[in-house]
């Protein structure tokens, strides 16, 4: 365990140069008292590691010092080869680079480990789009991320639900990220400021890199905002997602089948809060968050008669109104409708 501590502190310092003790104390969720008895441990070894005292010191390896050991365990070489994505890479431009850049990490491997790399490699596939979504055309997805990598300002012309459907955006490109098979930039709005006013990024806002109908470059330099990180914010906005997704609630009753149907935040509302129907054996009562009272009219329907929303009365009314016009209908279907169609039709 401490010589993996030693390894990793050494391969800190190598990629990130200085760090104090207490970052370095973060990192390895340790006690900064520990960090100190593993530094003097790495001195000791021989290791070119010298600390400065003071609010602006910390631990640094003397420059040029680089080491080679990489000391992978069986698990984190299985996992580098698990993580590979070669769509995505391809689509970045990044294809032969994963490519080369695996065929190096295996040669550097000792044998046992490669044999599991190579194990895992051939039984485990990572393909991480939705069986029914189709493939999305991103023709300027490399000159985004081209952007992206050198920050540089973009202008886009970029295409929108509401009207006007195609609009000009001067963006700040903070980063892309892969979602369920669809790509995603992360900028900050660019657009000059008024006469006399400062100019002040705002954002970052959400594009979707399908709908970038065109790309030029402005050569204007892109700066991160102080303490943006891509992971962090992308966390924040799908938890903010979710909040709005779901701004309304209705009190319904489903039976066992239809419960099973449910899914999502509204699985997990039922599971949560769901109690038995004193009315309906085997029904369960429950308050289950939806998007809007029309988006819920077609979702409850669609359950047929295991479900029955209790409240509110507006969208019940609604579904009670669609269902009769259902079975009216239904019901008016010339006689010998039903016996003409034979077992081996249906």
């Amino acid at each position: 365990m401490k010589s993996s501590r030693l390894l990793s502190i050494l391969l800190l310092l190598q990629t990130r140069g200085r760090m104090t003790a207490a970052e370095l104390a973060g990192e390895l969720e340790v006690s900064v008292r520990t960090v100190y008895r593993d530094a003097e441990a790495l001195a000791a070894a021989g290791v070119p590691l010298y600390g400065d005292a003071g609010h602006s010191g910390g631990y640094q390896l003397l420059d040029g010092y680089r080491t080679r050991l990489t000391g992978l365990a069986p698990g984190e070489a299985e996992a580098l080869f698990l993580t590979s994505m070669p769509g995505p890479a391809a689509e970045l431009g990044l294809g032969r680079a994963l490519s080369a850049a695996q065929l190096k990490l295996r040669a550097a491997l000792p044998p046992e480990l490669r044999a599991q790399a190579d194990r895992m490699r051939l039984r485990f596939h990572l393909d991480a789009p939705g069986w029914y979504a189709e493939h999305e055309e991103t023709p300027h997805l490399g000159r985004i991320a081209d952007a992206v990598w050198r920050g540089r300002v973009i202008e886009v012309r970029y295409r929108r639900w509401k009207a006007p459907h195609e609009v000009d955006r001067l963006l700040a490109p903070y980063g892309l990220v892969l979602k369920a098979g669809r790509w995603y930039l992360v900028a900050g709005s660019a657009e000059p400021a008024g006469e006399g006013a400062a100019a002040a990024p705002s954002g970052p806002y959400t594009y979707r890199v399908d709908q970038v109908l065109a790309v030029r470059e402005t050569g204007g330099e892109c700066v991160l905002p102080e303490g943006f990180e891509l992971a962090a914010h992308w966390r924040r906005t799908q938890a903010e997602f979710h909040e709005r997704l779901h701004p309304e609630e209705a009190e319904v009753r489903v039976s066992a089948r239809g419960a099973a149907r449910l899914t999502g935040a509204q699985a997990k509302a039922l599971a949560a809060t769901g109690t038995p129907d004193p009315e309906l054996p085997g029904w369960t009562r429950a308050v289950l968050p939806i998007e809007s009272q029309a988006h819920a009219e077609a979702q409850f329907l669609e359950l047929g008669p295991e479900a029955e929303v209790l409240a509110p009365l507006p969208l019940r009314h609604r579904i009670g109104t669609a269902a009769a016009a259902t079975a009216a209908r239904y019901g008016a279907l010339p006689a010998g409708t039903w016996t003409a169609i034979t077992p081996a039709r249906v």
